[in-house]
């Protein structure tokens, strides 16, 4: 560049030179033709301007005008415009264009300046459009999905990383073929309808790859335009969406396995919606218990399967987990009984309340005959006590019935007053052994489950009434020590009386079981029977002098036909019958028992406002 620079700074002082040689060689021949007309002496005499000196100094002319314009134009303008030229050069290089500090002067030192400072804008917008080009290029090729620009013909133009490494494409290689081993465009080709409308079009696809696995992705097009709108590529963006495939294949014969679980569990199962108890749905075992097909409940409100109040019911329901002899229809509009387990679960993405429902209506059942079995045991064991409780009024009856057989036959007059007298107790004990009959026949029937707010003290007065001439016979002291003012209780009167009635034949069979030769001691036996209160519980204890409960087998004494008696005294019932009872309150019964000392059975049961 400076080489032409110097060439044609040479032409132009050179034609510099000659114009100015021969304006100088005009100049000199219009003085020396005016020196000859006018000037004194010897120029006059001379005649015209000679040939060679004037071509003389034409030549010299010329050759000094070139060397002044020659060195001039290298000064002031050949030297600065390489300069500016070189920076320039530097500035489309996108370096940066710094001038030496003198190196122009004069009329260009202001343009190179202005050169200067644009050249360091130029630079760092260079700088800039480099940092962005690398940044995109990075992104391009480090992007997690594949990207393809591709030509009008399906010919890949450019391809990322991602793109190379999983289908390793040949030099101009198409994008059908890449992808698929195919030898002609797919036939729903989100890239050809990218270049028929300029709209960006979405598919989903999928193809086998060498190893025979198949890969799915979502292939999204779009059309690249020019500076004048023009569509000259299409871009190919590919999500792999293999893995989200295969979860949902493992998520869809999951929910058909839980499905299946769900619905061949043998308990029917309820899912109900938490905010208004609406069935939302319900496996088959629903049809076996209650009678009623699937599409029957579901929409329907889950409280009209109960039998009590369902405003208690719908206010309590979410919050208990476990339902205990709940009294459900069946679609027959019979009645069953039902457990049912409530869990806070999840459906649909709505609040729910998953119900597990067990029917437990034979097992109910099972546990009436067993308390009813246990019952006639205990009228067993008390035959002898009713008979003798039996044997006080029929022997008033009888004596007050002979005197006046006595009477009438010896033809004696009876006062009005002794006859009222006689009569009275005759009633009176008619009636004291109607009750004790009634009572009897109450207490072995067989009955359901039904809770009362219920006073213990006077449960225990009613049960004494079948022990207590038994218990006198055989000189057992009976000691009472009941508080006054006890708070009510929730349960069942008469299974109430069934577990008081067990626990004072089993303390008297204790104290019986240490006499020698079945006669009793010389210090005297006796049941203590007390009733207290705290801040929560009434307390009922039965306690016995008997000689206590070996430690080895207190933990046994609980459960079904367990028994230390002798064959024939006892059916290992009692003690467990009477432990469901009291479970049945919410209460519960615990024994301690010192050998030699005697045994202490303690029941706790709510008050009715903690039950």
């Amino acid at each position: 560049m400076q080489k032409g620079l110097q060439n044609k700074g040479w032409t132009l002082a050179l034609k510099a030179g000659i114009a100015a040689g021969i304006i100088l060689m005009a100049g000199a021949a219009i003085l020396w033709q005016g020196l000859i007309c006018f000037g004194p002496g010897s120029a006059a005499g001379q005649g015209g301007f000679p040939l060679w000196a004037a071509i003389a100094f034409f030549i010299f002319a010329v050759i000094a005008m070139t060397g002044i314009f020659r060195l001039f134009f290298s000064r002031h303008i050949l030297h600065p415009a390489g300069y500016l030229m070189e920076w320039l050069e530097q500035m489309t290089q996108g370096r940066p264009a710094r001038p030496v500090d003198g190196a122009i002067k004069g009329p260009l030192e202001e343009l190179a300046g202005a050169i200067s400072r644009m050249g360091d804008k130029t630079v760092q917008k260079q700088k800039e459009a480099n940092r962005q080009r690398d940044e995109y290029q990075y992104l391009f090729e480090q992007v997690p999905c594949l990207i393809t620009v591709q030509a009008r013909d399906f010919r890949l133009i450019r391809y990322n990383q991602e793109f190379a490494e999983k289908f390793h494409p040949q030099p101009d290689d198409y994008c059908y073929h890449a992808y698929k081993g195919r030898s002609e465009k797919c036939e729903n080709c989100p890239v050809e309808r990218a270049f028929e409308d300029g709209q960006t079009h979405i598919t989903e696809e999928a193809a086998l790859r060498p190893d025979g696995s198949v890969t799915h992705w979502i292939a999204k097009a779009a059309p690249v335009r020019d500076a004048s709108g023009r569509i000259v590529a299409a871009m190919e963006m590919n999500l792999d969406i293999t893995r989200q495939k295969l979860l949902e294949k493992k998520l869809s014969f999951s929910e058909k396995n839980y499905r299946e679980i769900f619905n061949n569990i043998p308990n029917p199962v309820f899912v109900l919606d938490r905010a208004d108890l609406t069935i939302l749905d319900c496996n088959q075992s629903v049809k076996a218990v209650y009678g009623h097909e699937k599409a029957e409940v579901i929409g329907r409100d889950f409280l009209e399967l109960f039998v009590n109040d369902r405003q208690v019911t719908a206010l309590e329901l979410p919050k208990k987990s476990l339902w205990e002899k709940v009294r459900q229809t069946k679609k027959d509009n019979s009645t069953l009984f039902a457990e049912l387990s409530v869990t806070p679960s999840e459906y649909g993405g709505r609040q729910a309340l998953l119900v597990i429902a067990n029917d437990i209506t034979g097992k109910l059942e099972a546990e009436r005959q067993l308390i009813q079995a246990g019952k006639m045991a205990t009228v067993g064991q008390m035959a002898t006590g009713v008979a003798h409780e039996l044997n006080q009024p029929l022997s008033v009856i009888k004596t007050g019935s002979s005197f006046l057989a006595r009477k009438i036959e010896r033809n004696e007059p009876v006062d009005a007053q002794t006859m009222a007298r006689l009569l009275s107790k005759i009633d009176s004990n008619v009636d004291r052994a109607t009750k004790i009959i009634t009572h009897m026949r109450q207490f072995g029937r067989m009955s359901d489950m039904q809770l009362a707010q219920v006073n213990v003290n006077d449960v225990l007065a009613k049960a004494s009434e079948m022990f207590s001439q038994q218990l006198k016979v055989r000189g057992i002291e009976v000691k009472w020590e009941l508080e006054k003012d006890i708070p009510v209780v929730e349960a069942d009167p008469d299974r109430l009386e069934q577990v008081f009635i067990n626990l004072v034949l089993n303390a008297r069979d204790a104290i019986e079981s240490k006499w020698e030769d079945g006669k009793p001691g010389k210090n005297g036996d006796s049941i203590i029977i007390s009733t207290l209160k705290d801040k929560k519980f009434v307390t009922i204890k039965v306690a016995d002098t008997g000689p206590g409960i070996p430690e080895h087998i207190a933990d046994k004494i609980f459960e079904p036909f367990f028994t230390t008696k002798e064959v024939g005294r006892g059916s290992g019932l009692g003690l467990s019958i009477s432990y469901g009872i009291i479970k049945d309150c919410k209460g519960d019964i615990s024994v301690q028992s010192r050998p030699g000392k005697g045994t202490v059975f303690t029941i706790r049961i709510p008050q009715k406002e903690y039950s």
